[in-house]
């Protein structure tokens, strides 16, 4: 319990000089960042979905499950700022125009999977293998929505 408060404080002073840092970023950076935050939380969905398909170790589904949360929650909508609806540079991205058009839209769909991360986070907790899919499934369903409506196919 002692770590992840520790993780808990931590993360929020983290919090608190990224989003200084963030008016210093340039578009590419917003971009790459972002990115990285994607990816990372496409690996532990990945480890979460391994161990529902296979052995299924509740400490580790758990552990992705909160770095999913963490992510969900850490204020990634601050990094597609201006200049970041194309590519910059030699940096891509896939975010199509229209997410910068219906931010109303673009705030819902958020929420949604901010609550579905967190849920996930709580029930893995919980060990409960079953619940687990369900809410993985859940979470899914959020990243669809998103992915669906406001990114550009490969």
């Amino acid at each position: 319990m002692n770590r992840i408060l520790a993780s808990t404080v931590l993360g929020v002073a983290a919090l608190g000089f990224a989003s200084t840092a963030l008016a210093d970023l340039k578009p590419e950076e917003q971009i790459q960042f972002r990115q990285a935050g994607y990816s990372f939380m496409s690996w532990n969905m990945g480890k979460i979905k391994s161990n529902l398909e296979g052995d299924y170790d509740s400490a580790q589904v758990a552990a992705a499950a909160n770095a999913i949360a963490g992510i969900a929650n850490s204020g990634m909508g601050a990094l597609y700022g201006p200049g970041t609806e194309k590519d910059v540079g030699n940096v891509k991205t896939r975010v199509k125009p229209e997410f910068f058009e219906n931010m109303e839209n673009v705030g819902t769909i958020a929420k949604n999977f901010i609550a579905a991360a967190d849920n996930l986070s709580k029930v893995a907790a919980t060990g409960d293998q079953v619940e687990v899919s369900n809410a993985f499934g859940k979470l899914g369903e959020t990243c669809k929505a998103c992915h669906d409506e406001y990114r550009m196919k490969d």
